[in-house]
């Protein structure tokens, strides 16, 4: 699908209501998500301020393709593979999250990152790092942010610095479609969330209020997730202003997974399928969680836990001030 039809089918009427049988669905999806796909590489690409069309248009529609999905089947679509769903922050992104733990230029981090950022791993250790940081961690009803929701999102603070501790931490859930009463939440078998924690919750894309104060919060101090790729993509198909916020550089994003990939030596001595990037993994090689422990796998908690294990990441690689 080309941008033009891209746009022609997002600015059309659309009932999605009407839509009753599989094939209907399964088509209407599909269309869906190849325009969201090329609208969405259109907008990104384009230079800041100079967007052909508003990024509005791009969260209108997969809200639309979120009540295609409900009709289809939750359950249903977990076998399906989508494809607006970012893999890993941009090699820019990596860089400005160096630089701005630093206080350094990026222009000095890239310098030292060079080509394909392979040796960024060096730079991270180059100069100490200090500050303060907003950990965010969302959980969600499916894997790709045009059909599902974001039913929960934890965020706490800390300071880059050898002893300090999450403070101020904050969690919220965040309402669904009622048919999941009877349903049940999709994915509650990871986050362990039920009904009885979404009843009576505004769904997030209605919270404003809530919506308005995450993006006060997020232009004010970098925010760090792990695996943030995950919590951006779904950010800007959700939160309304984020996306033009992070194009234009308001928004710092950092990806803890990212310094457990290029800080711990132990992570490329590991068998791929033992996932030592993981969060449960890295924190428990860095004494944050027992052996028999796990991780929660809910917003607030595994910030905590990220936060932790960042700590002591740097600590051990003597990175702080």
């Amino acid at each position: 699908m080309n941008l033009a039809q891209a746009l022609e089918h997002a600015n059309a009427l659309a009932f999605p209501g009407f839509l009753m049988d599989d094939g209907a669905l399964t088509d209407e999806r599909r269309k869906n998500e190849e325009a969201i796909t090329a609208l969405l590489d259109a907008w990104w690409s384009a230079p800041a301020g100079q967007e052909p069309f508003s990024f509005g248009i791009i969260q209108n529609l997969a809200d639309q393709n979120r009540i295609i999905c409900d009709k289809y089947g939750a359950s249903r679509l977990r076998d399906t593979n989508g494809s607006n769903l970012a893999r890993k922050l941009s090699d820019e992104d990596l860089i400005r999250s160096v630089a701005t733990m630093q206080h350094r230029s990026m222009d000095e981090v890239a310098a030292t990152a060079g080509p394909m950022v392979q040796d960024l791993g060096i730079a991270y250790t180059e100069a100490p790092v200090s500050g303060t940081i907003m950990g965010i961690d969302i959980e969600t009803t499916d894997r790709y942010p045009d059909r599902g929701y974001i039913i929960n999102l934890g965020m706490e603070f800390m300071d880059l610095t050898p002893k300090a501790k999450p403070h101020d931490g904050h969690t919220a859930y965040f309402g669904i479609p009622a048919q999941y009463e009877q349903e049940g939440v999709p994915l509650s078998d990871i986050h362990q969330i039920t009904w009885s924690d979404l009843k009576g919750k505004r769904p997030f894309r209605e919270a404003k209020r809530e919506q308005e104060a995450l993006l006060t919060a997020f232009k004010a101090f970098p925010i760090m997730a792990h695996n943030a790729a995950f919590e951006d993509s779904w950010l800007c198909m959700h939160l309304n202003g984020y996306a033009e916020a992070r194009k234009s550089g308001q928004i710092v994003i950092i990806d803890s997974r990212d310094i457990c990939r290029r800080c711990d030596p132990e992570y490329k001595t590991l068998p791929h399928d033992s996932r030592p990037a993981a969060l449960e993994s890295w924190a428990k090689r860095r004494g944050v969680l027992g052996a028999d422990e796990a991780e929660r796998h809910l917003g607030l908690d595994d910030v905590d836990l990220m936060f932790k294990t960042v700590q002591a990441e740097f600590k051990e690689r003597n990175m702080f001030l």
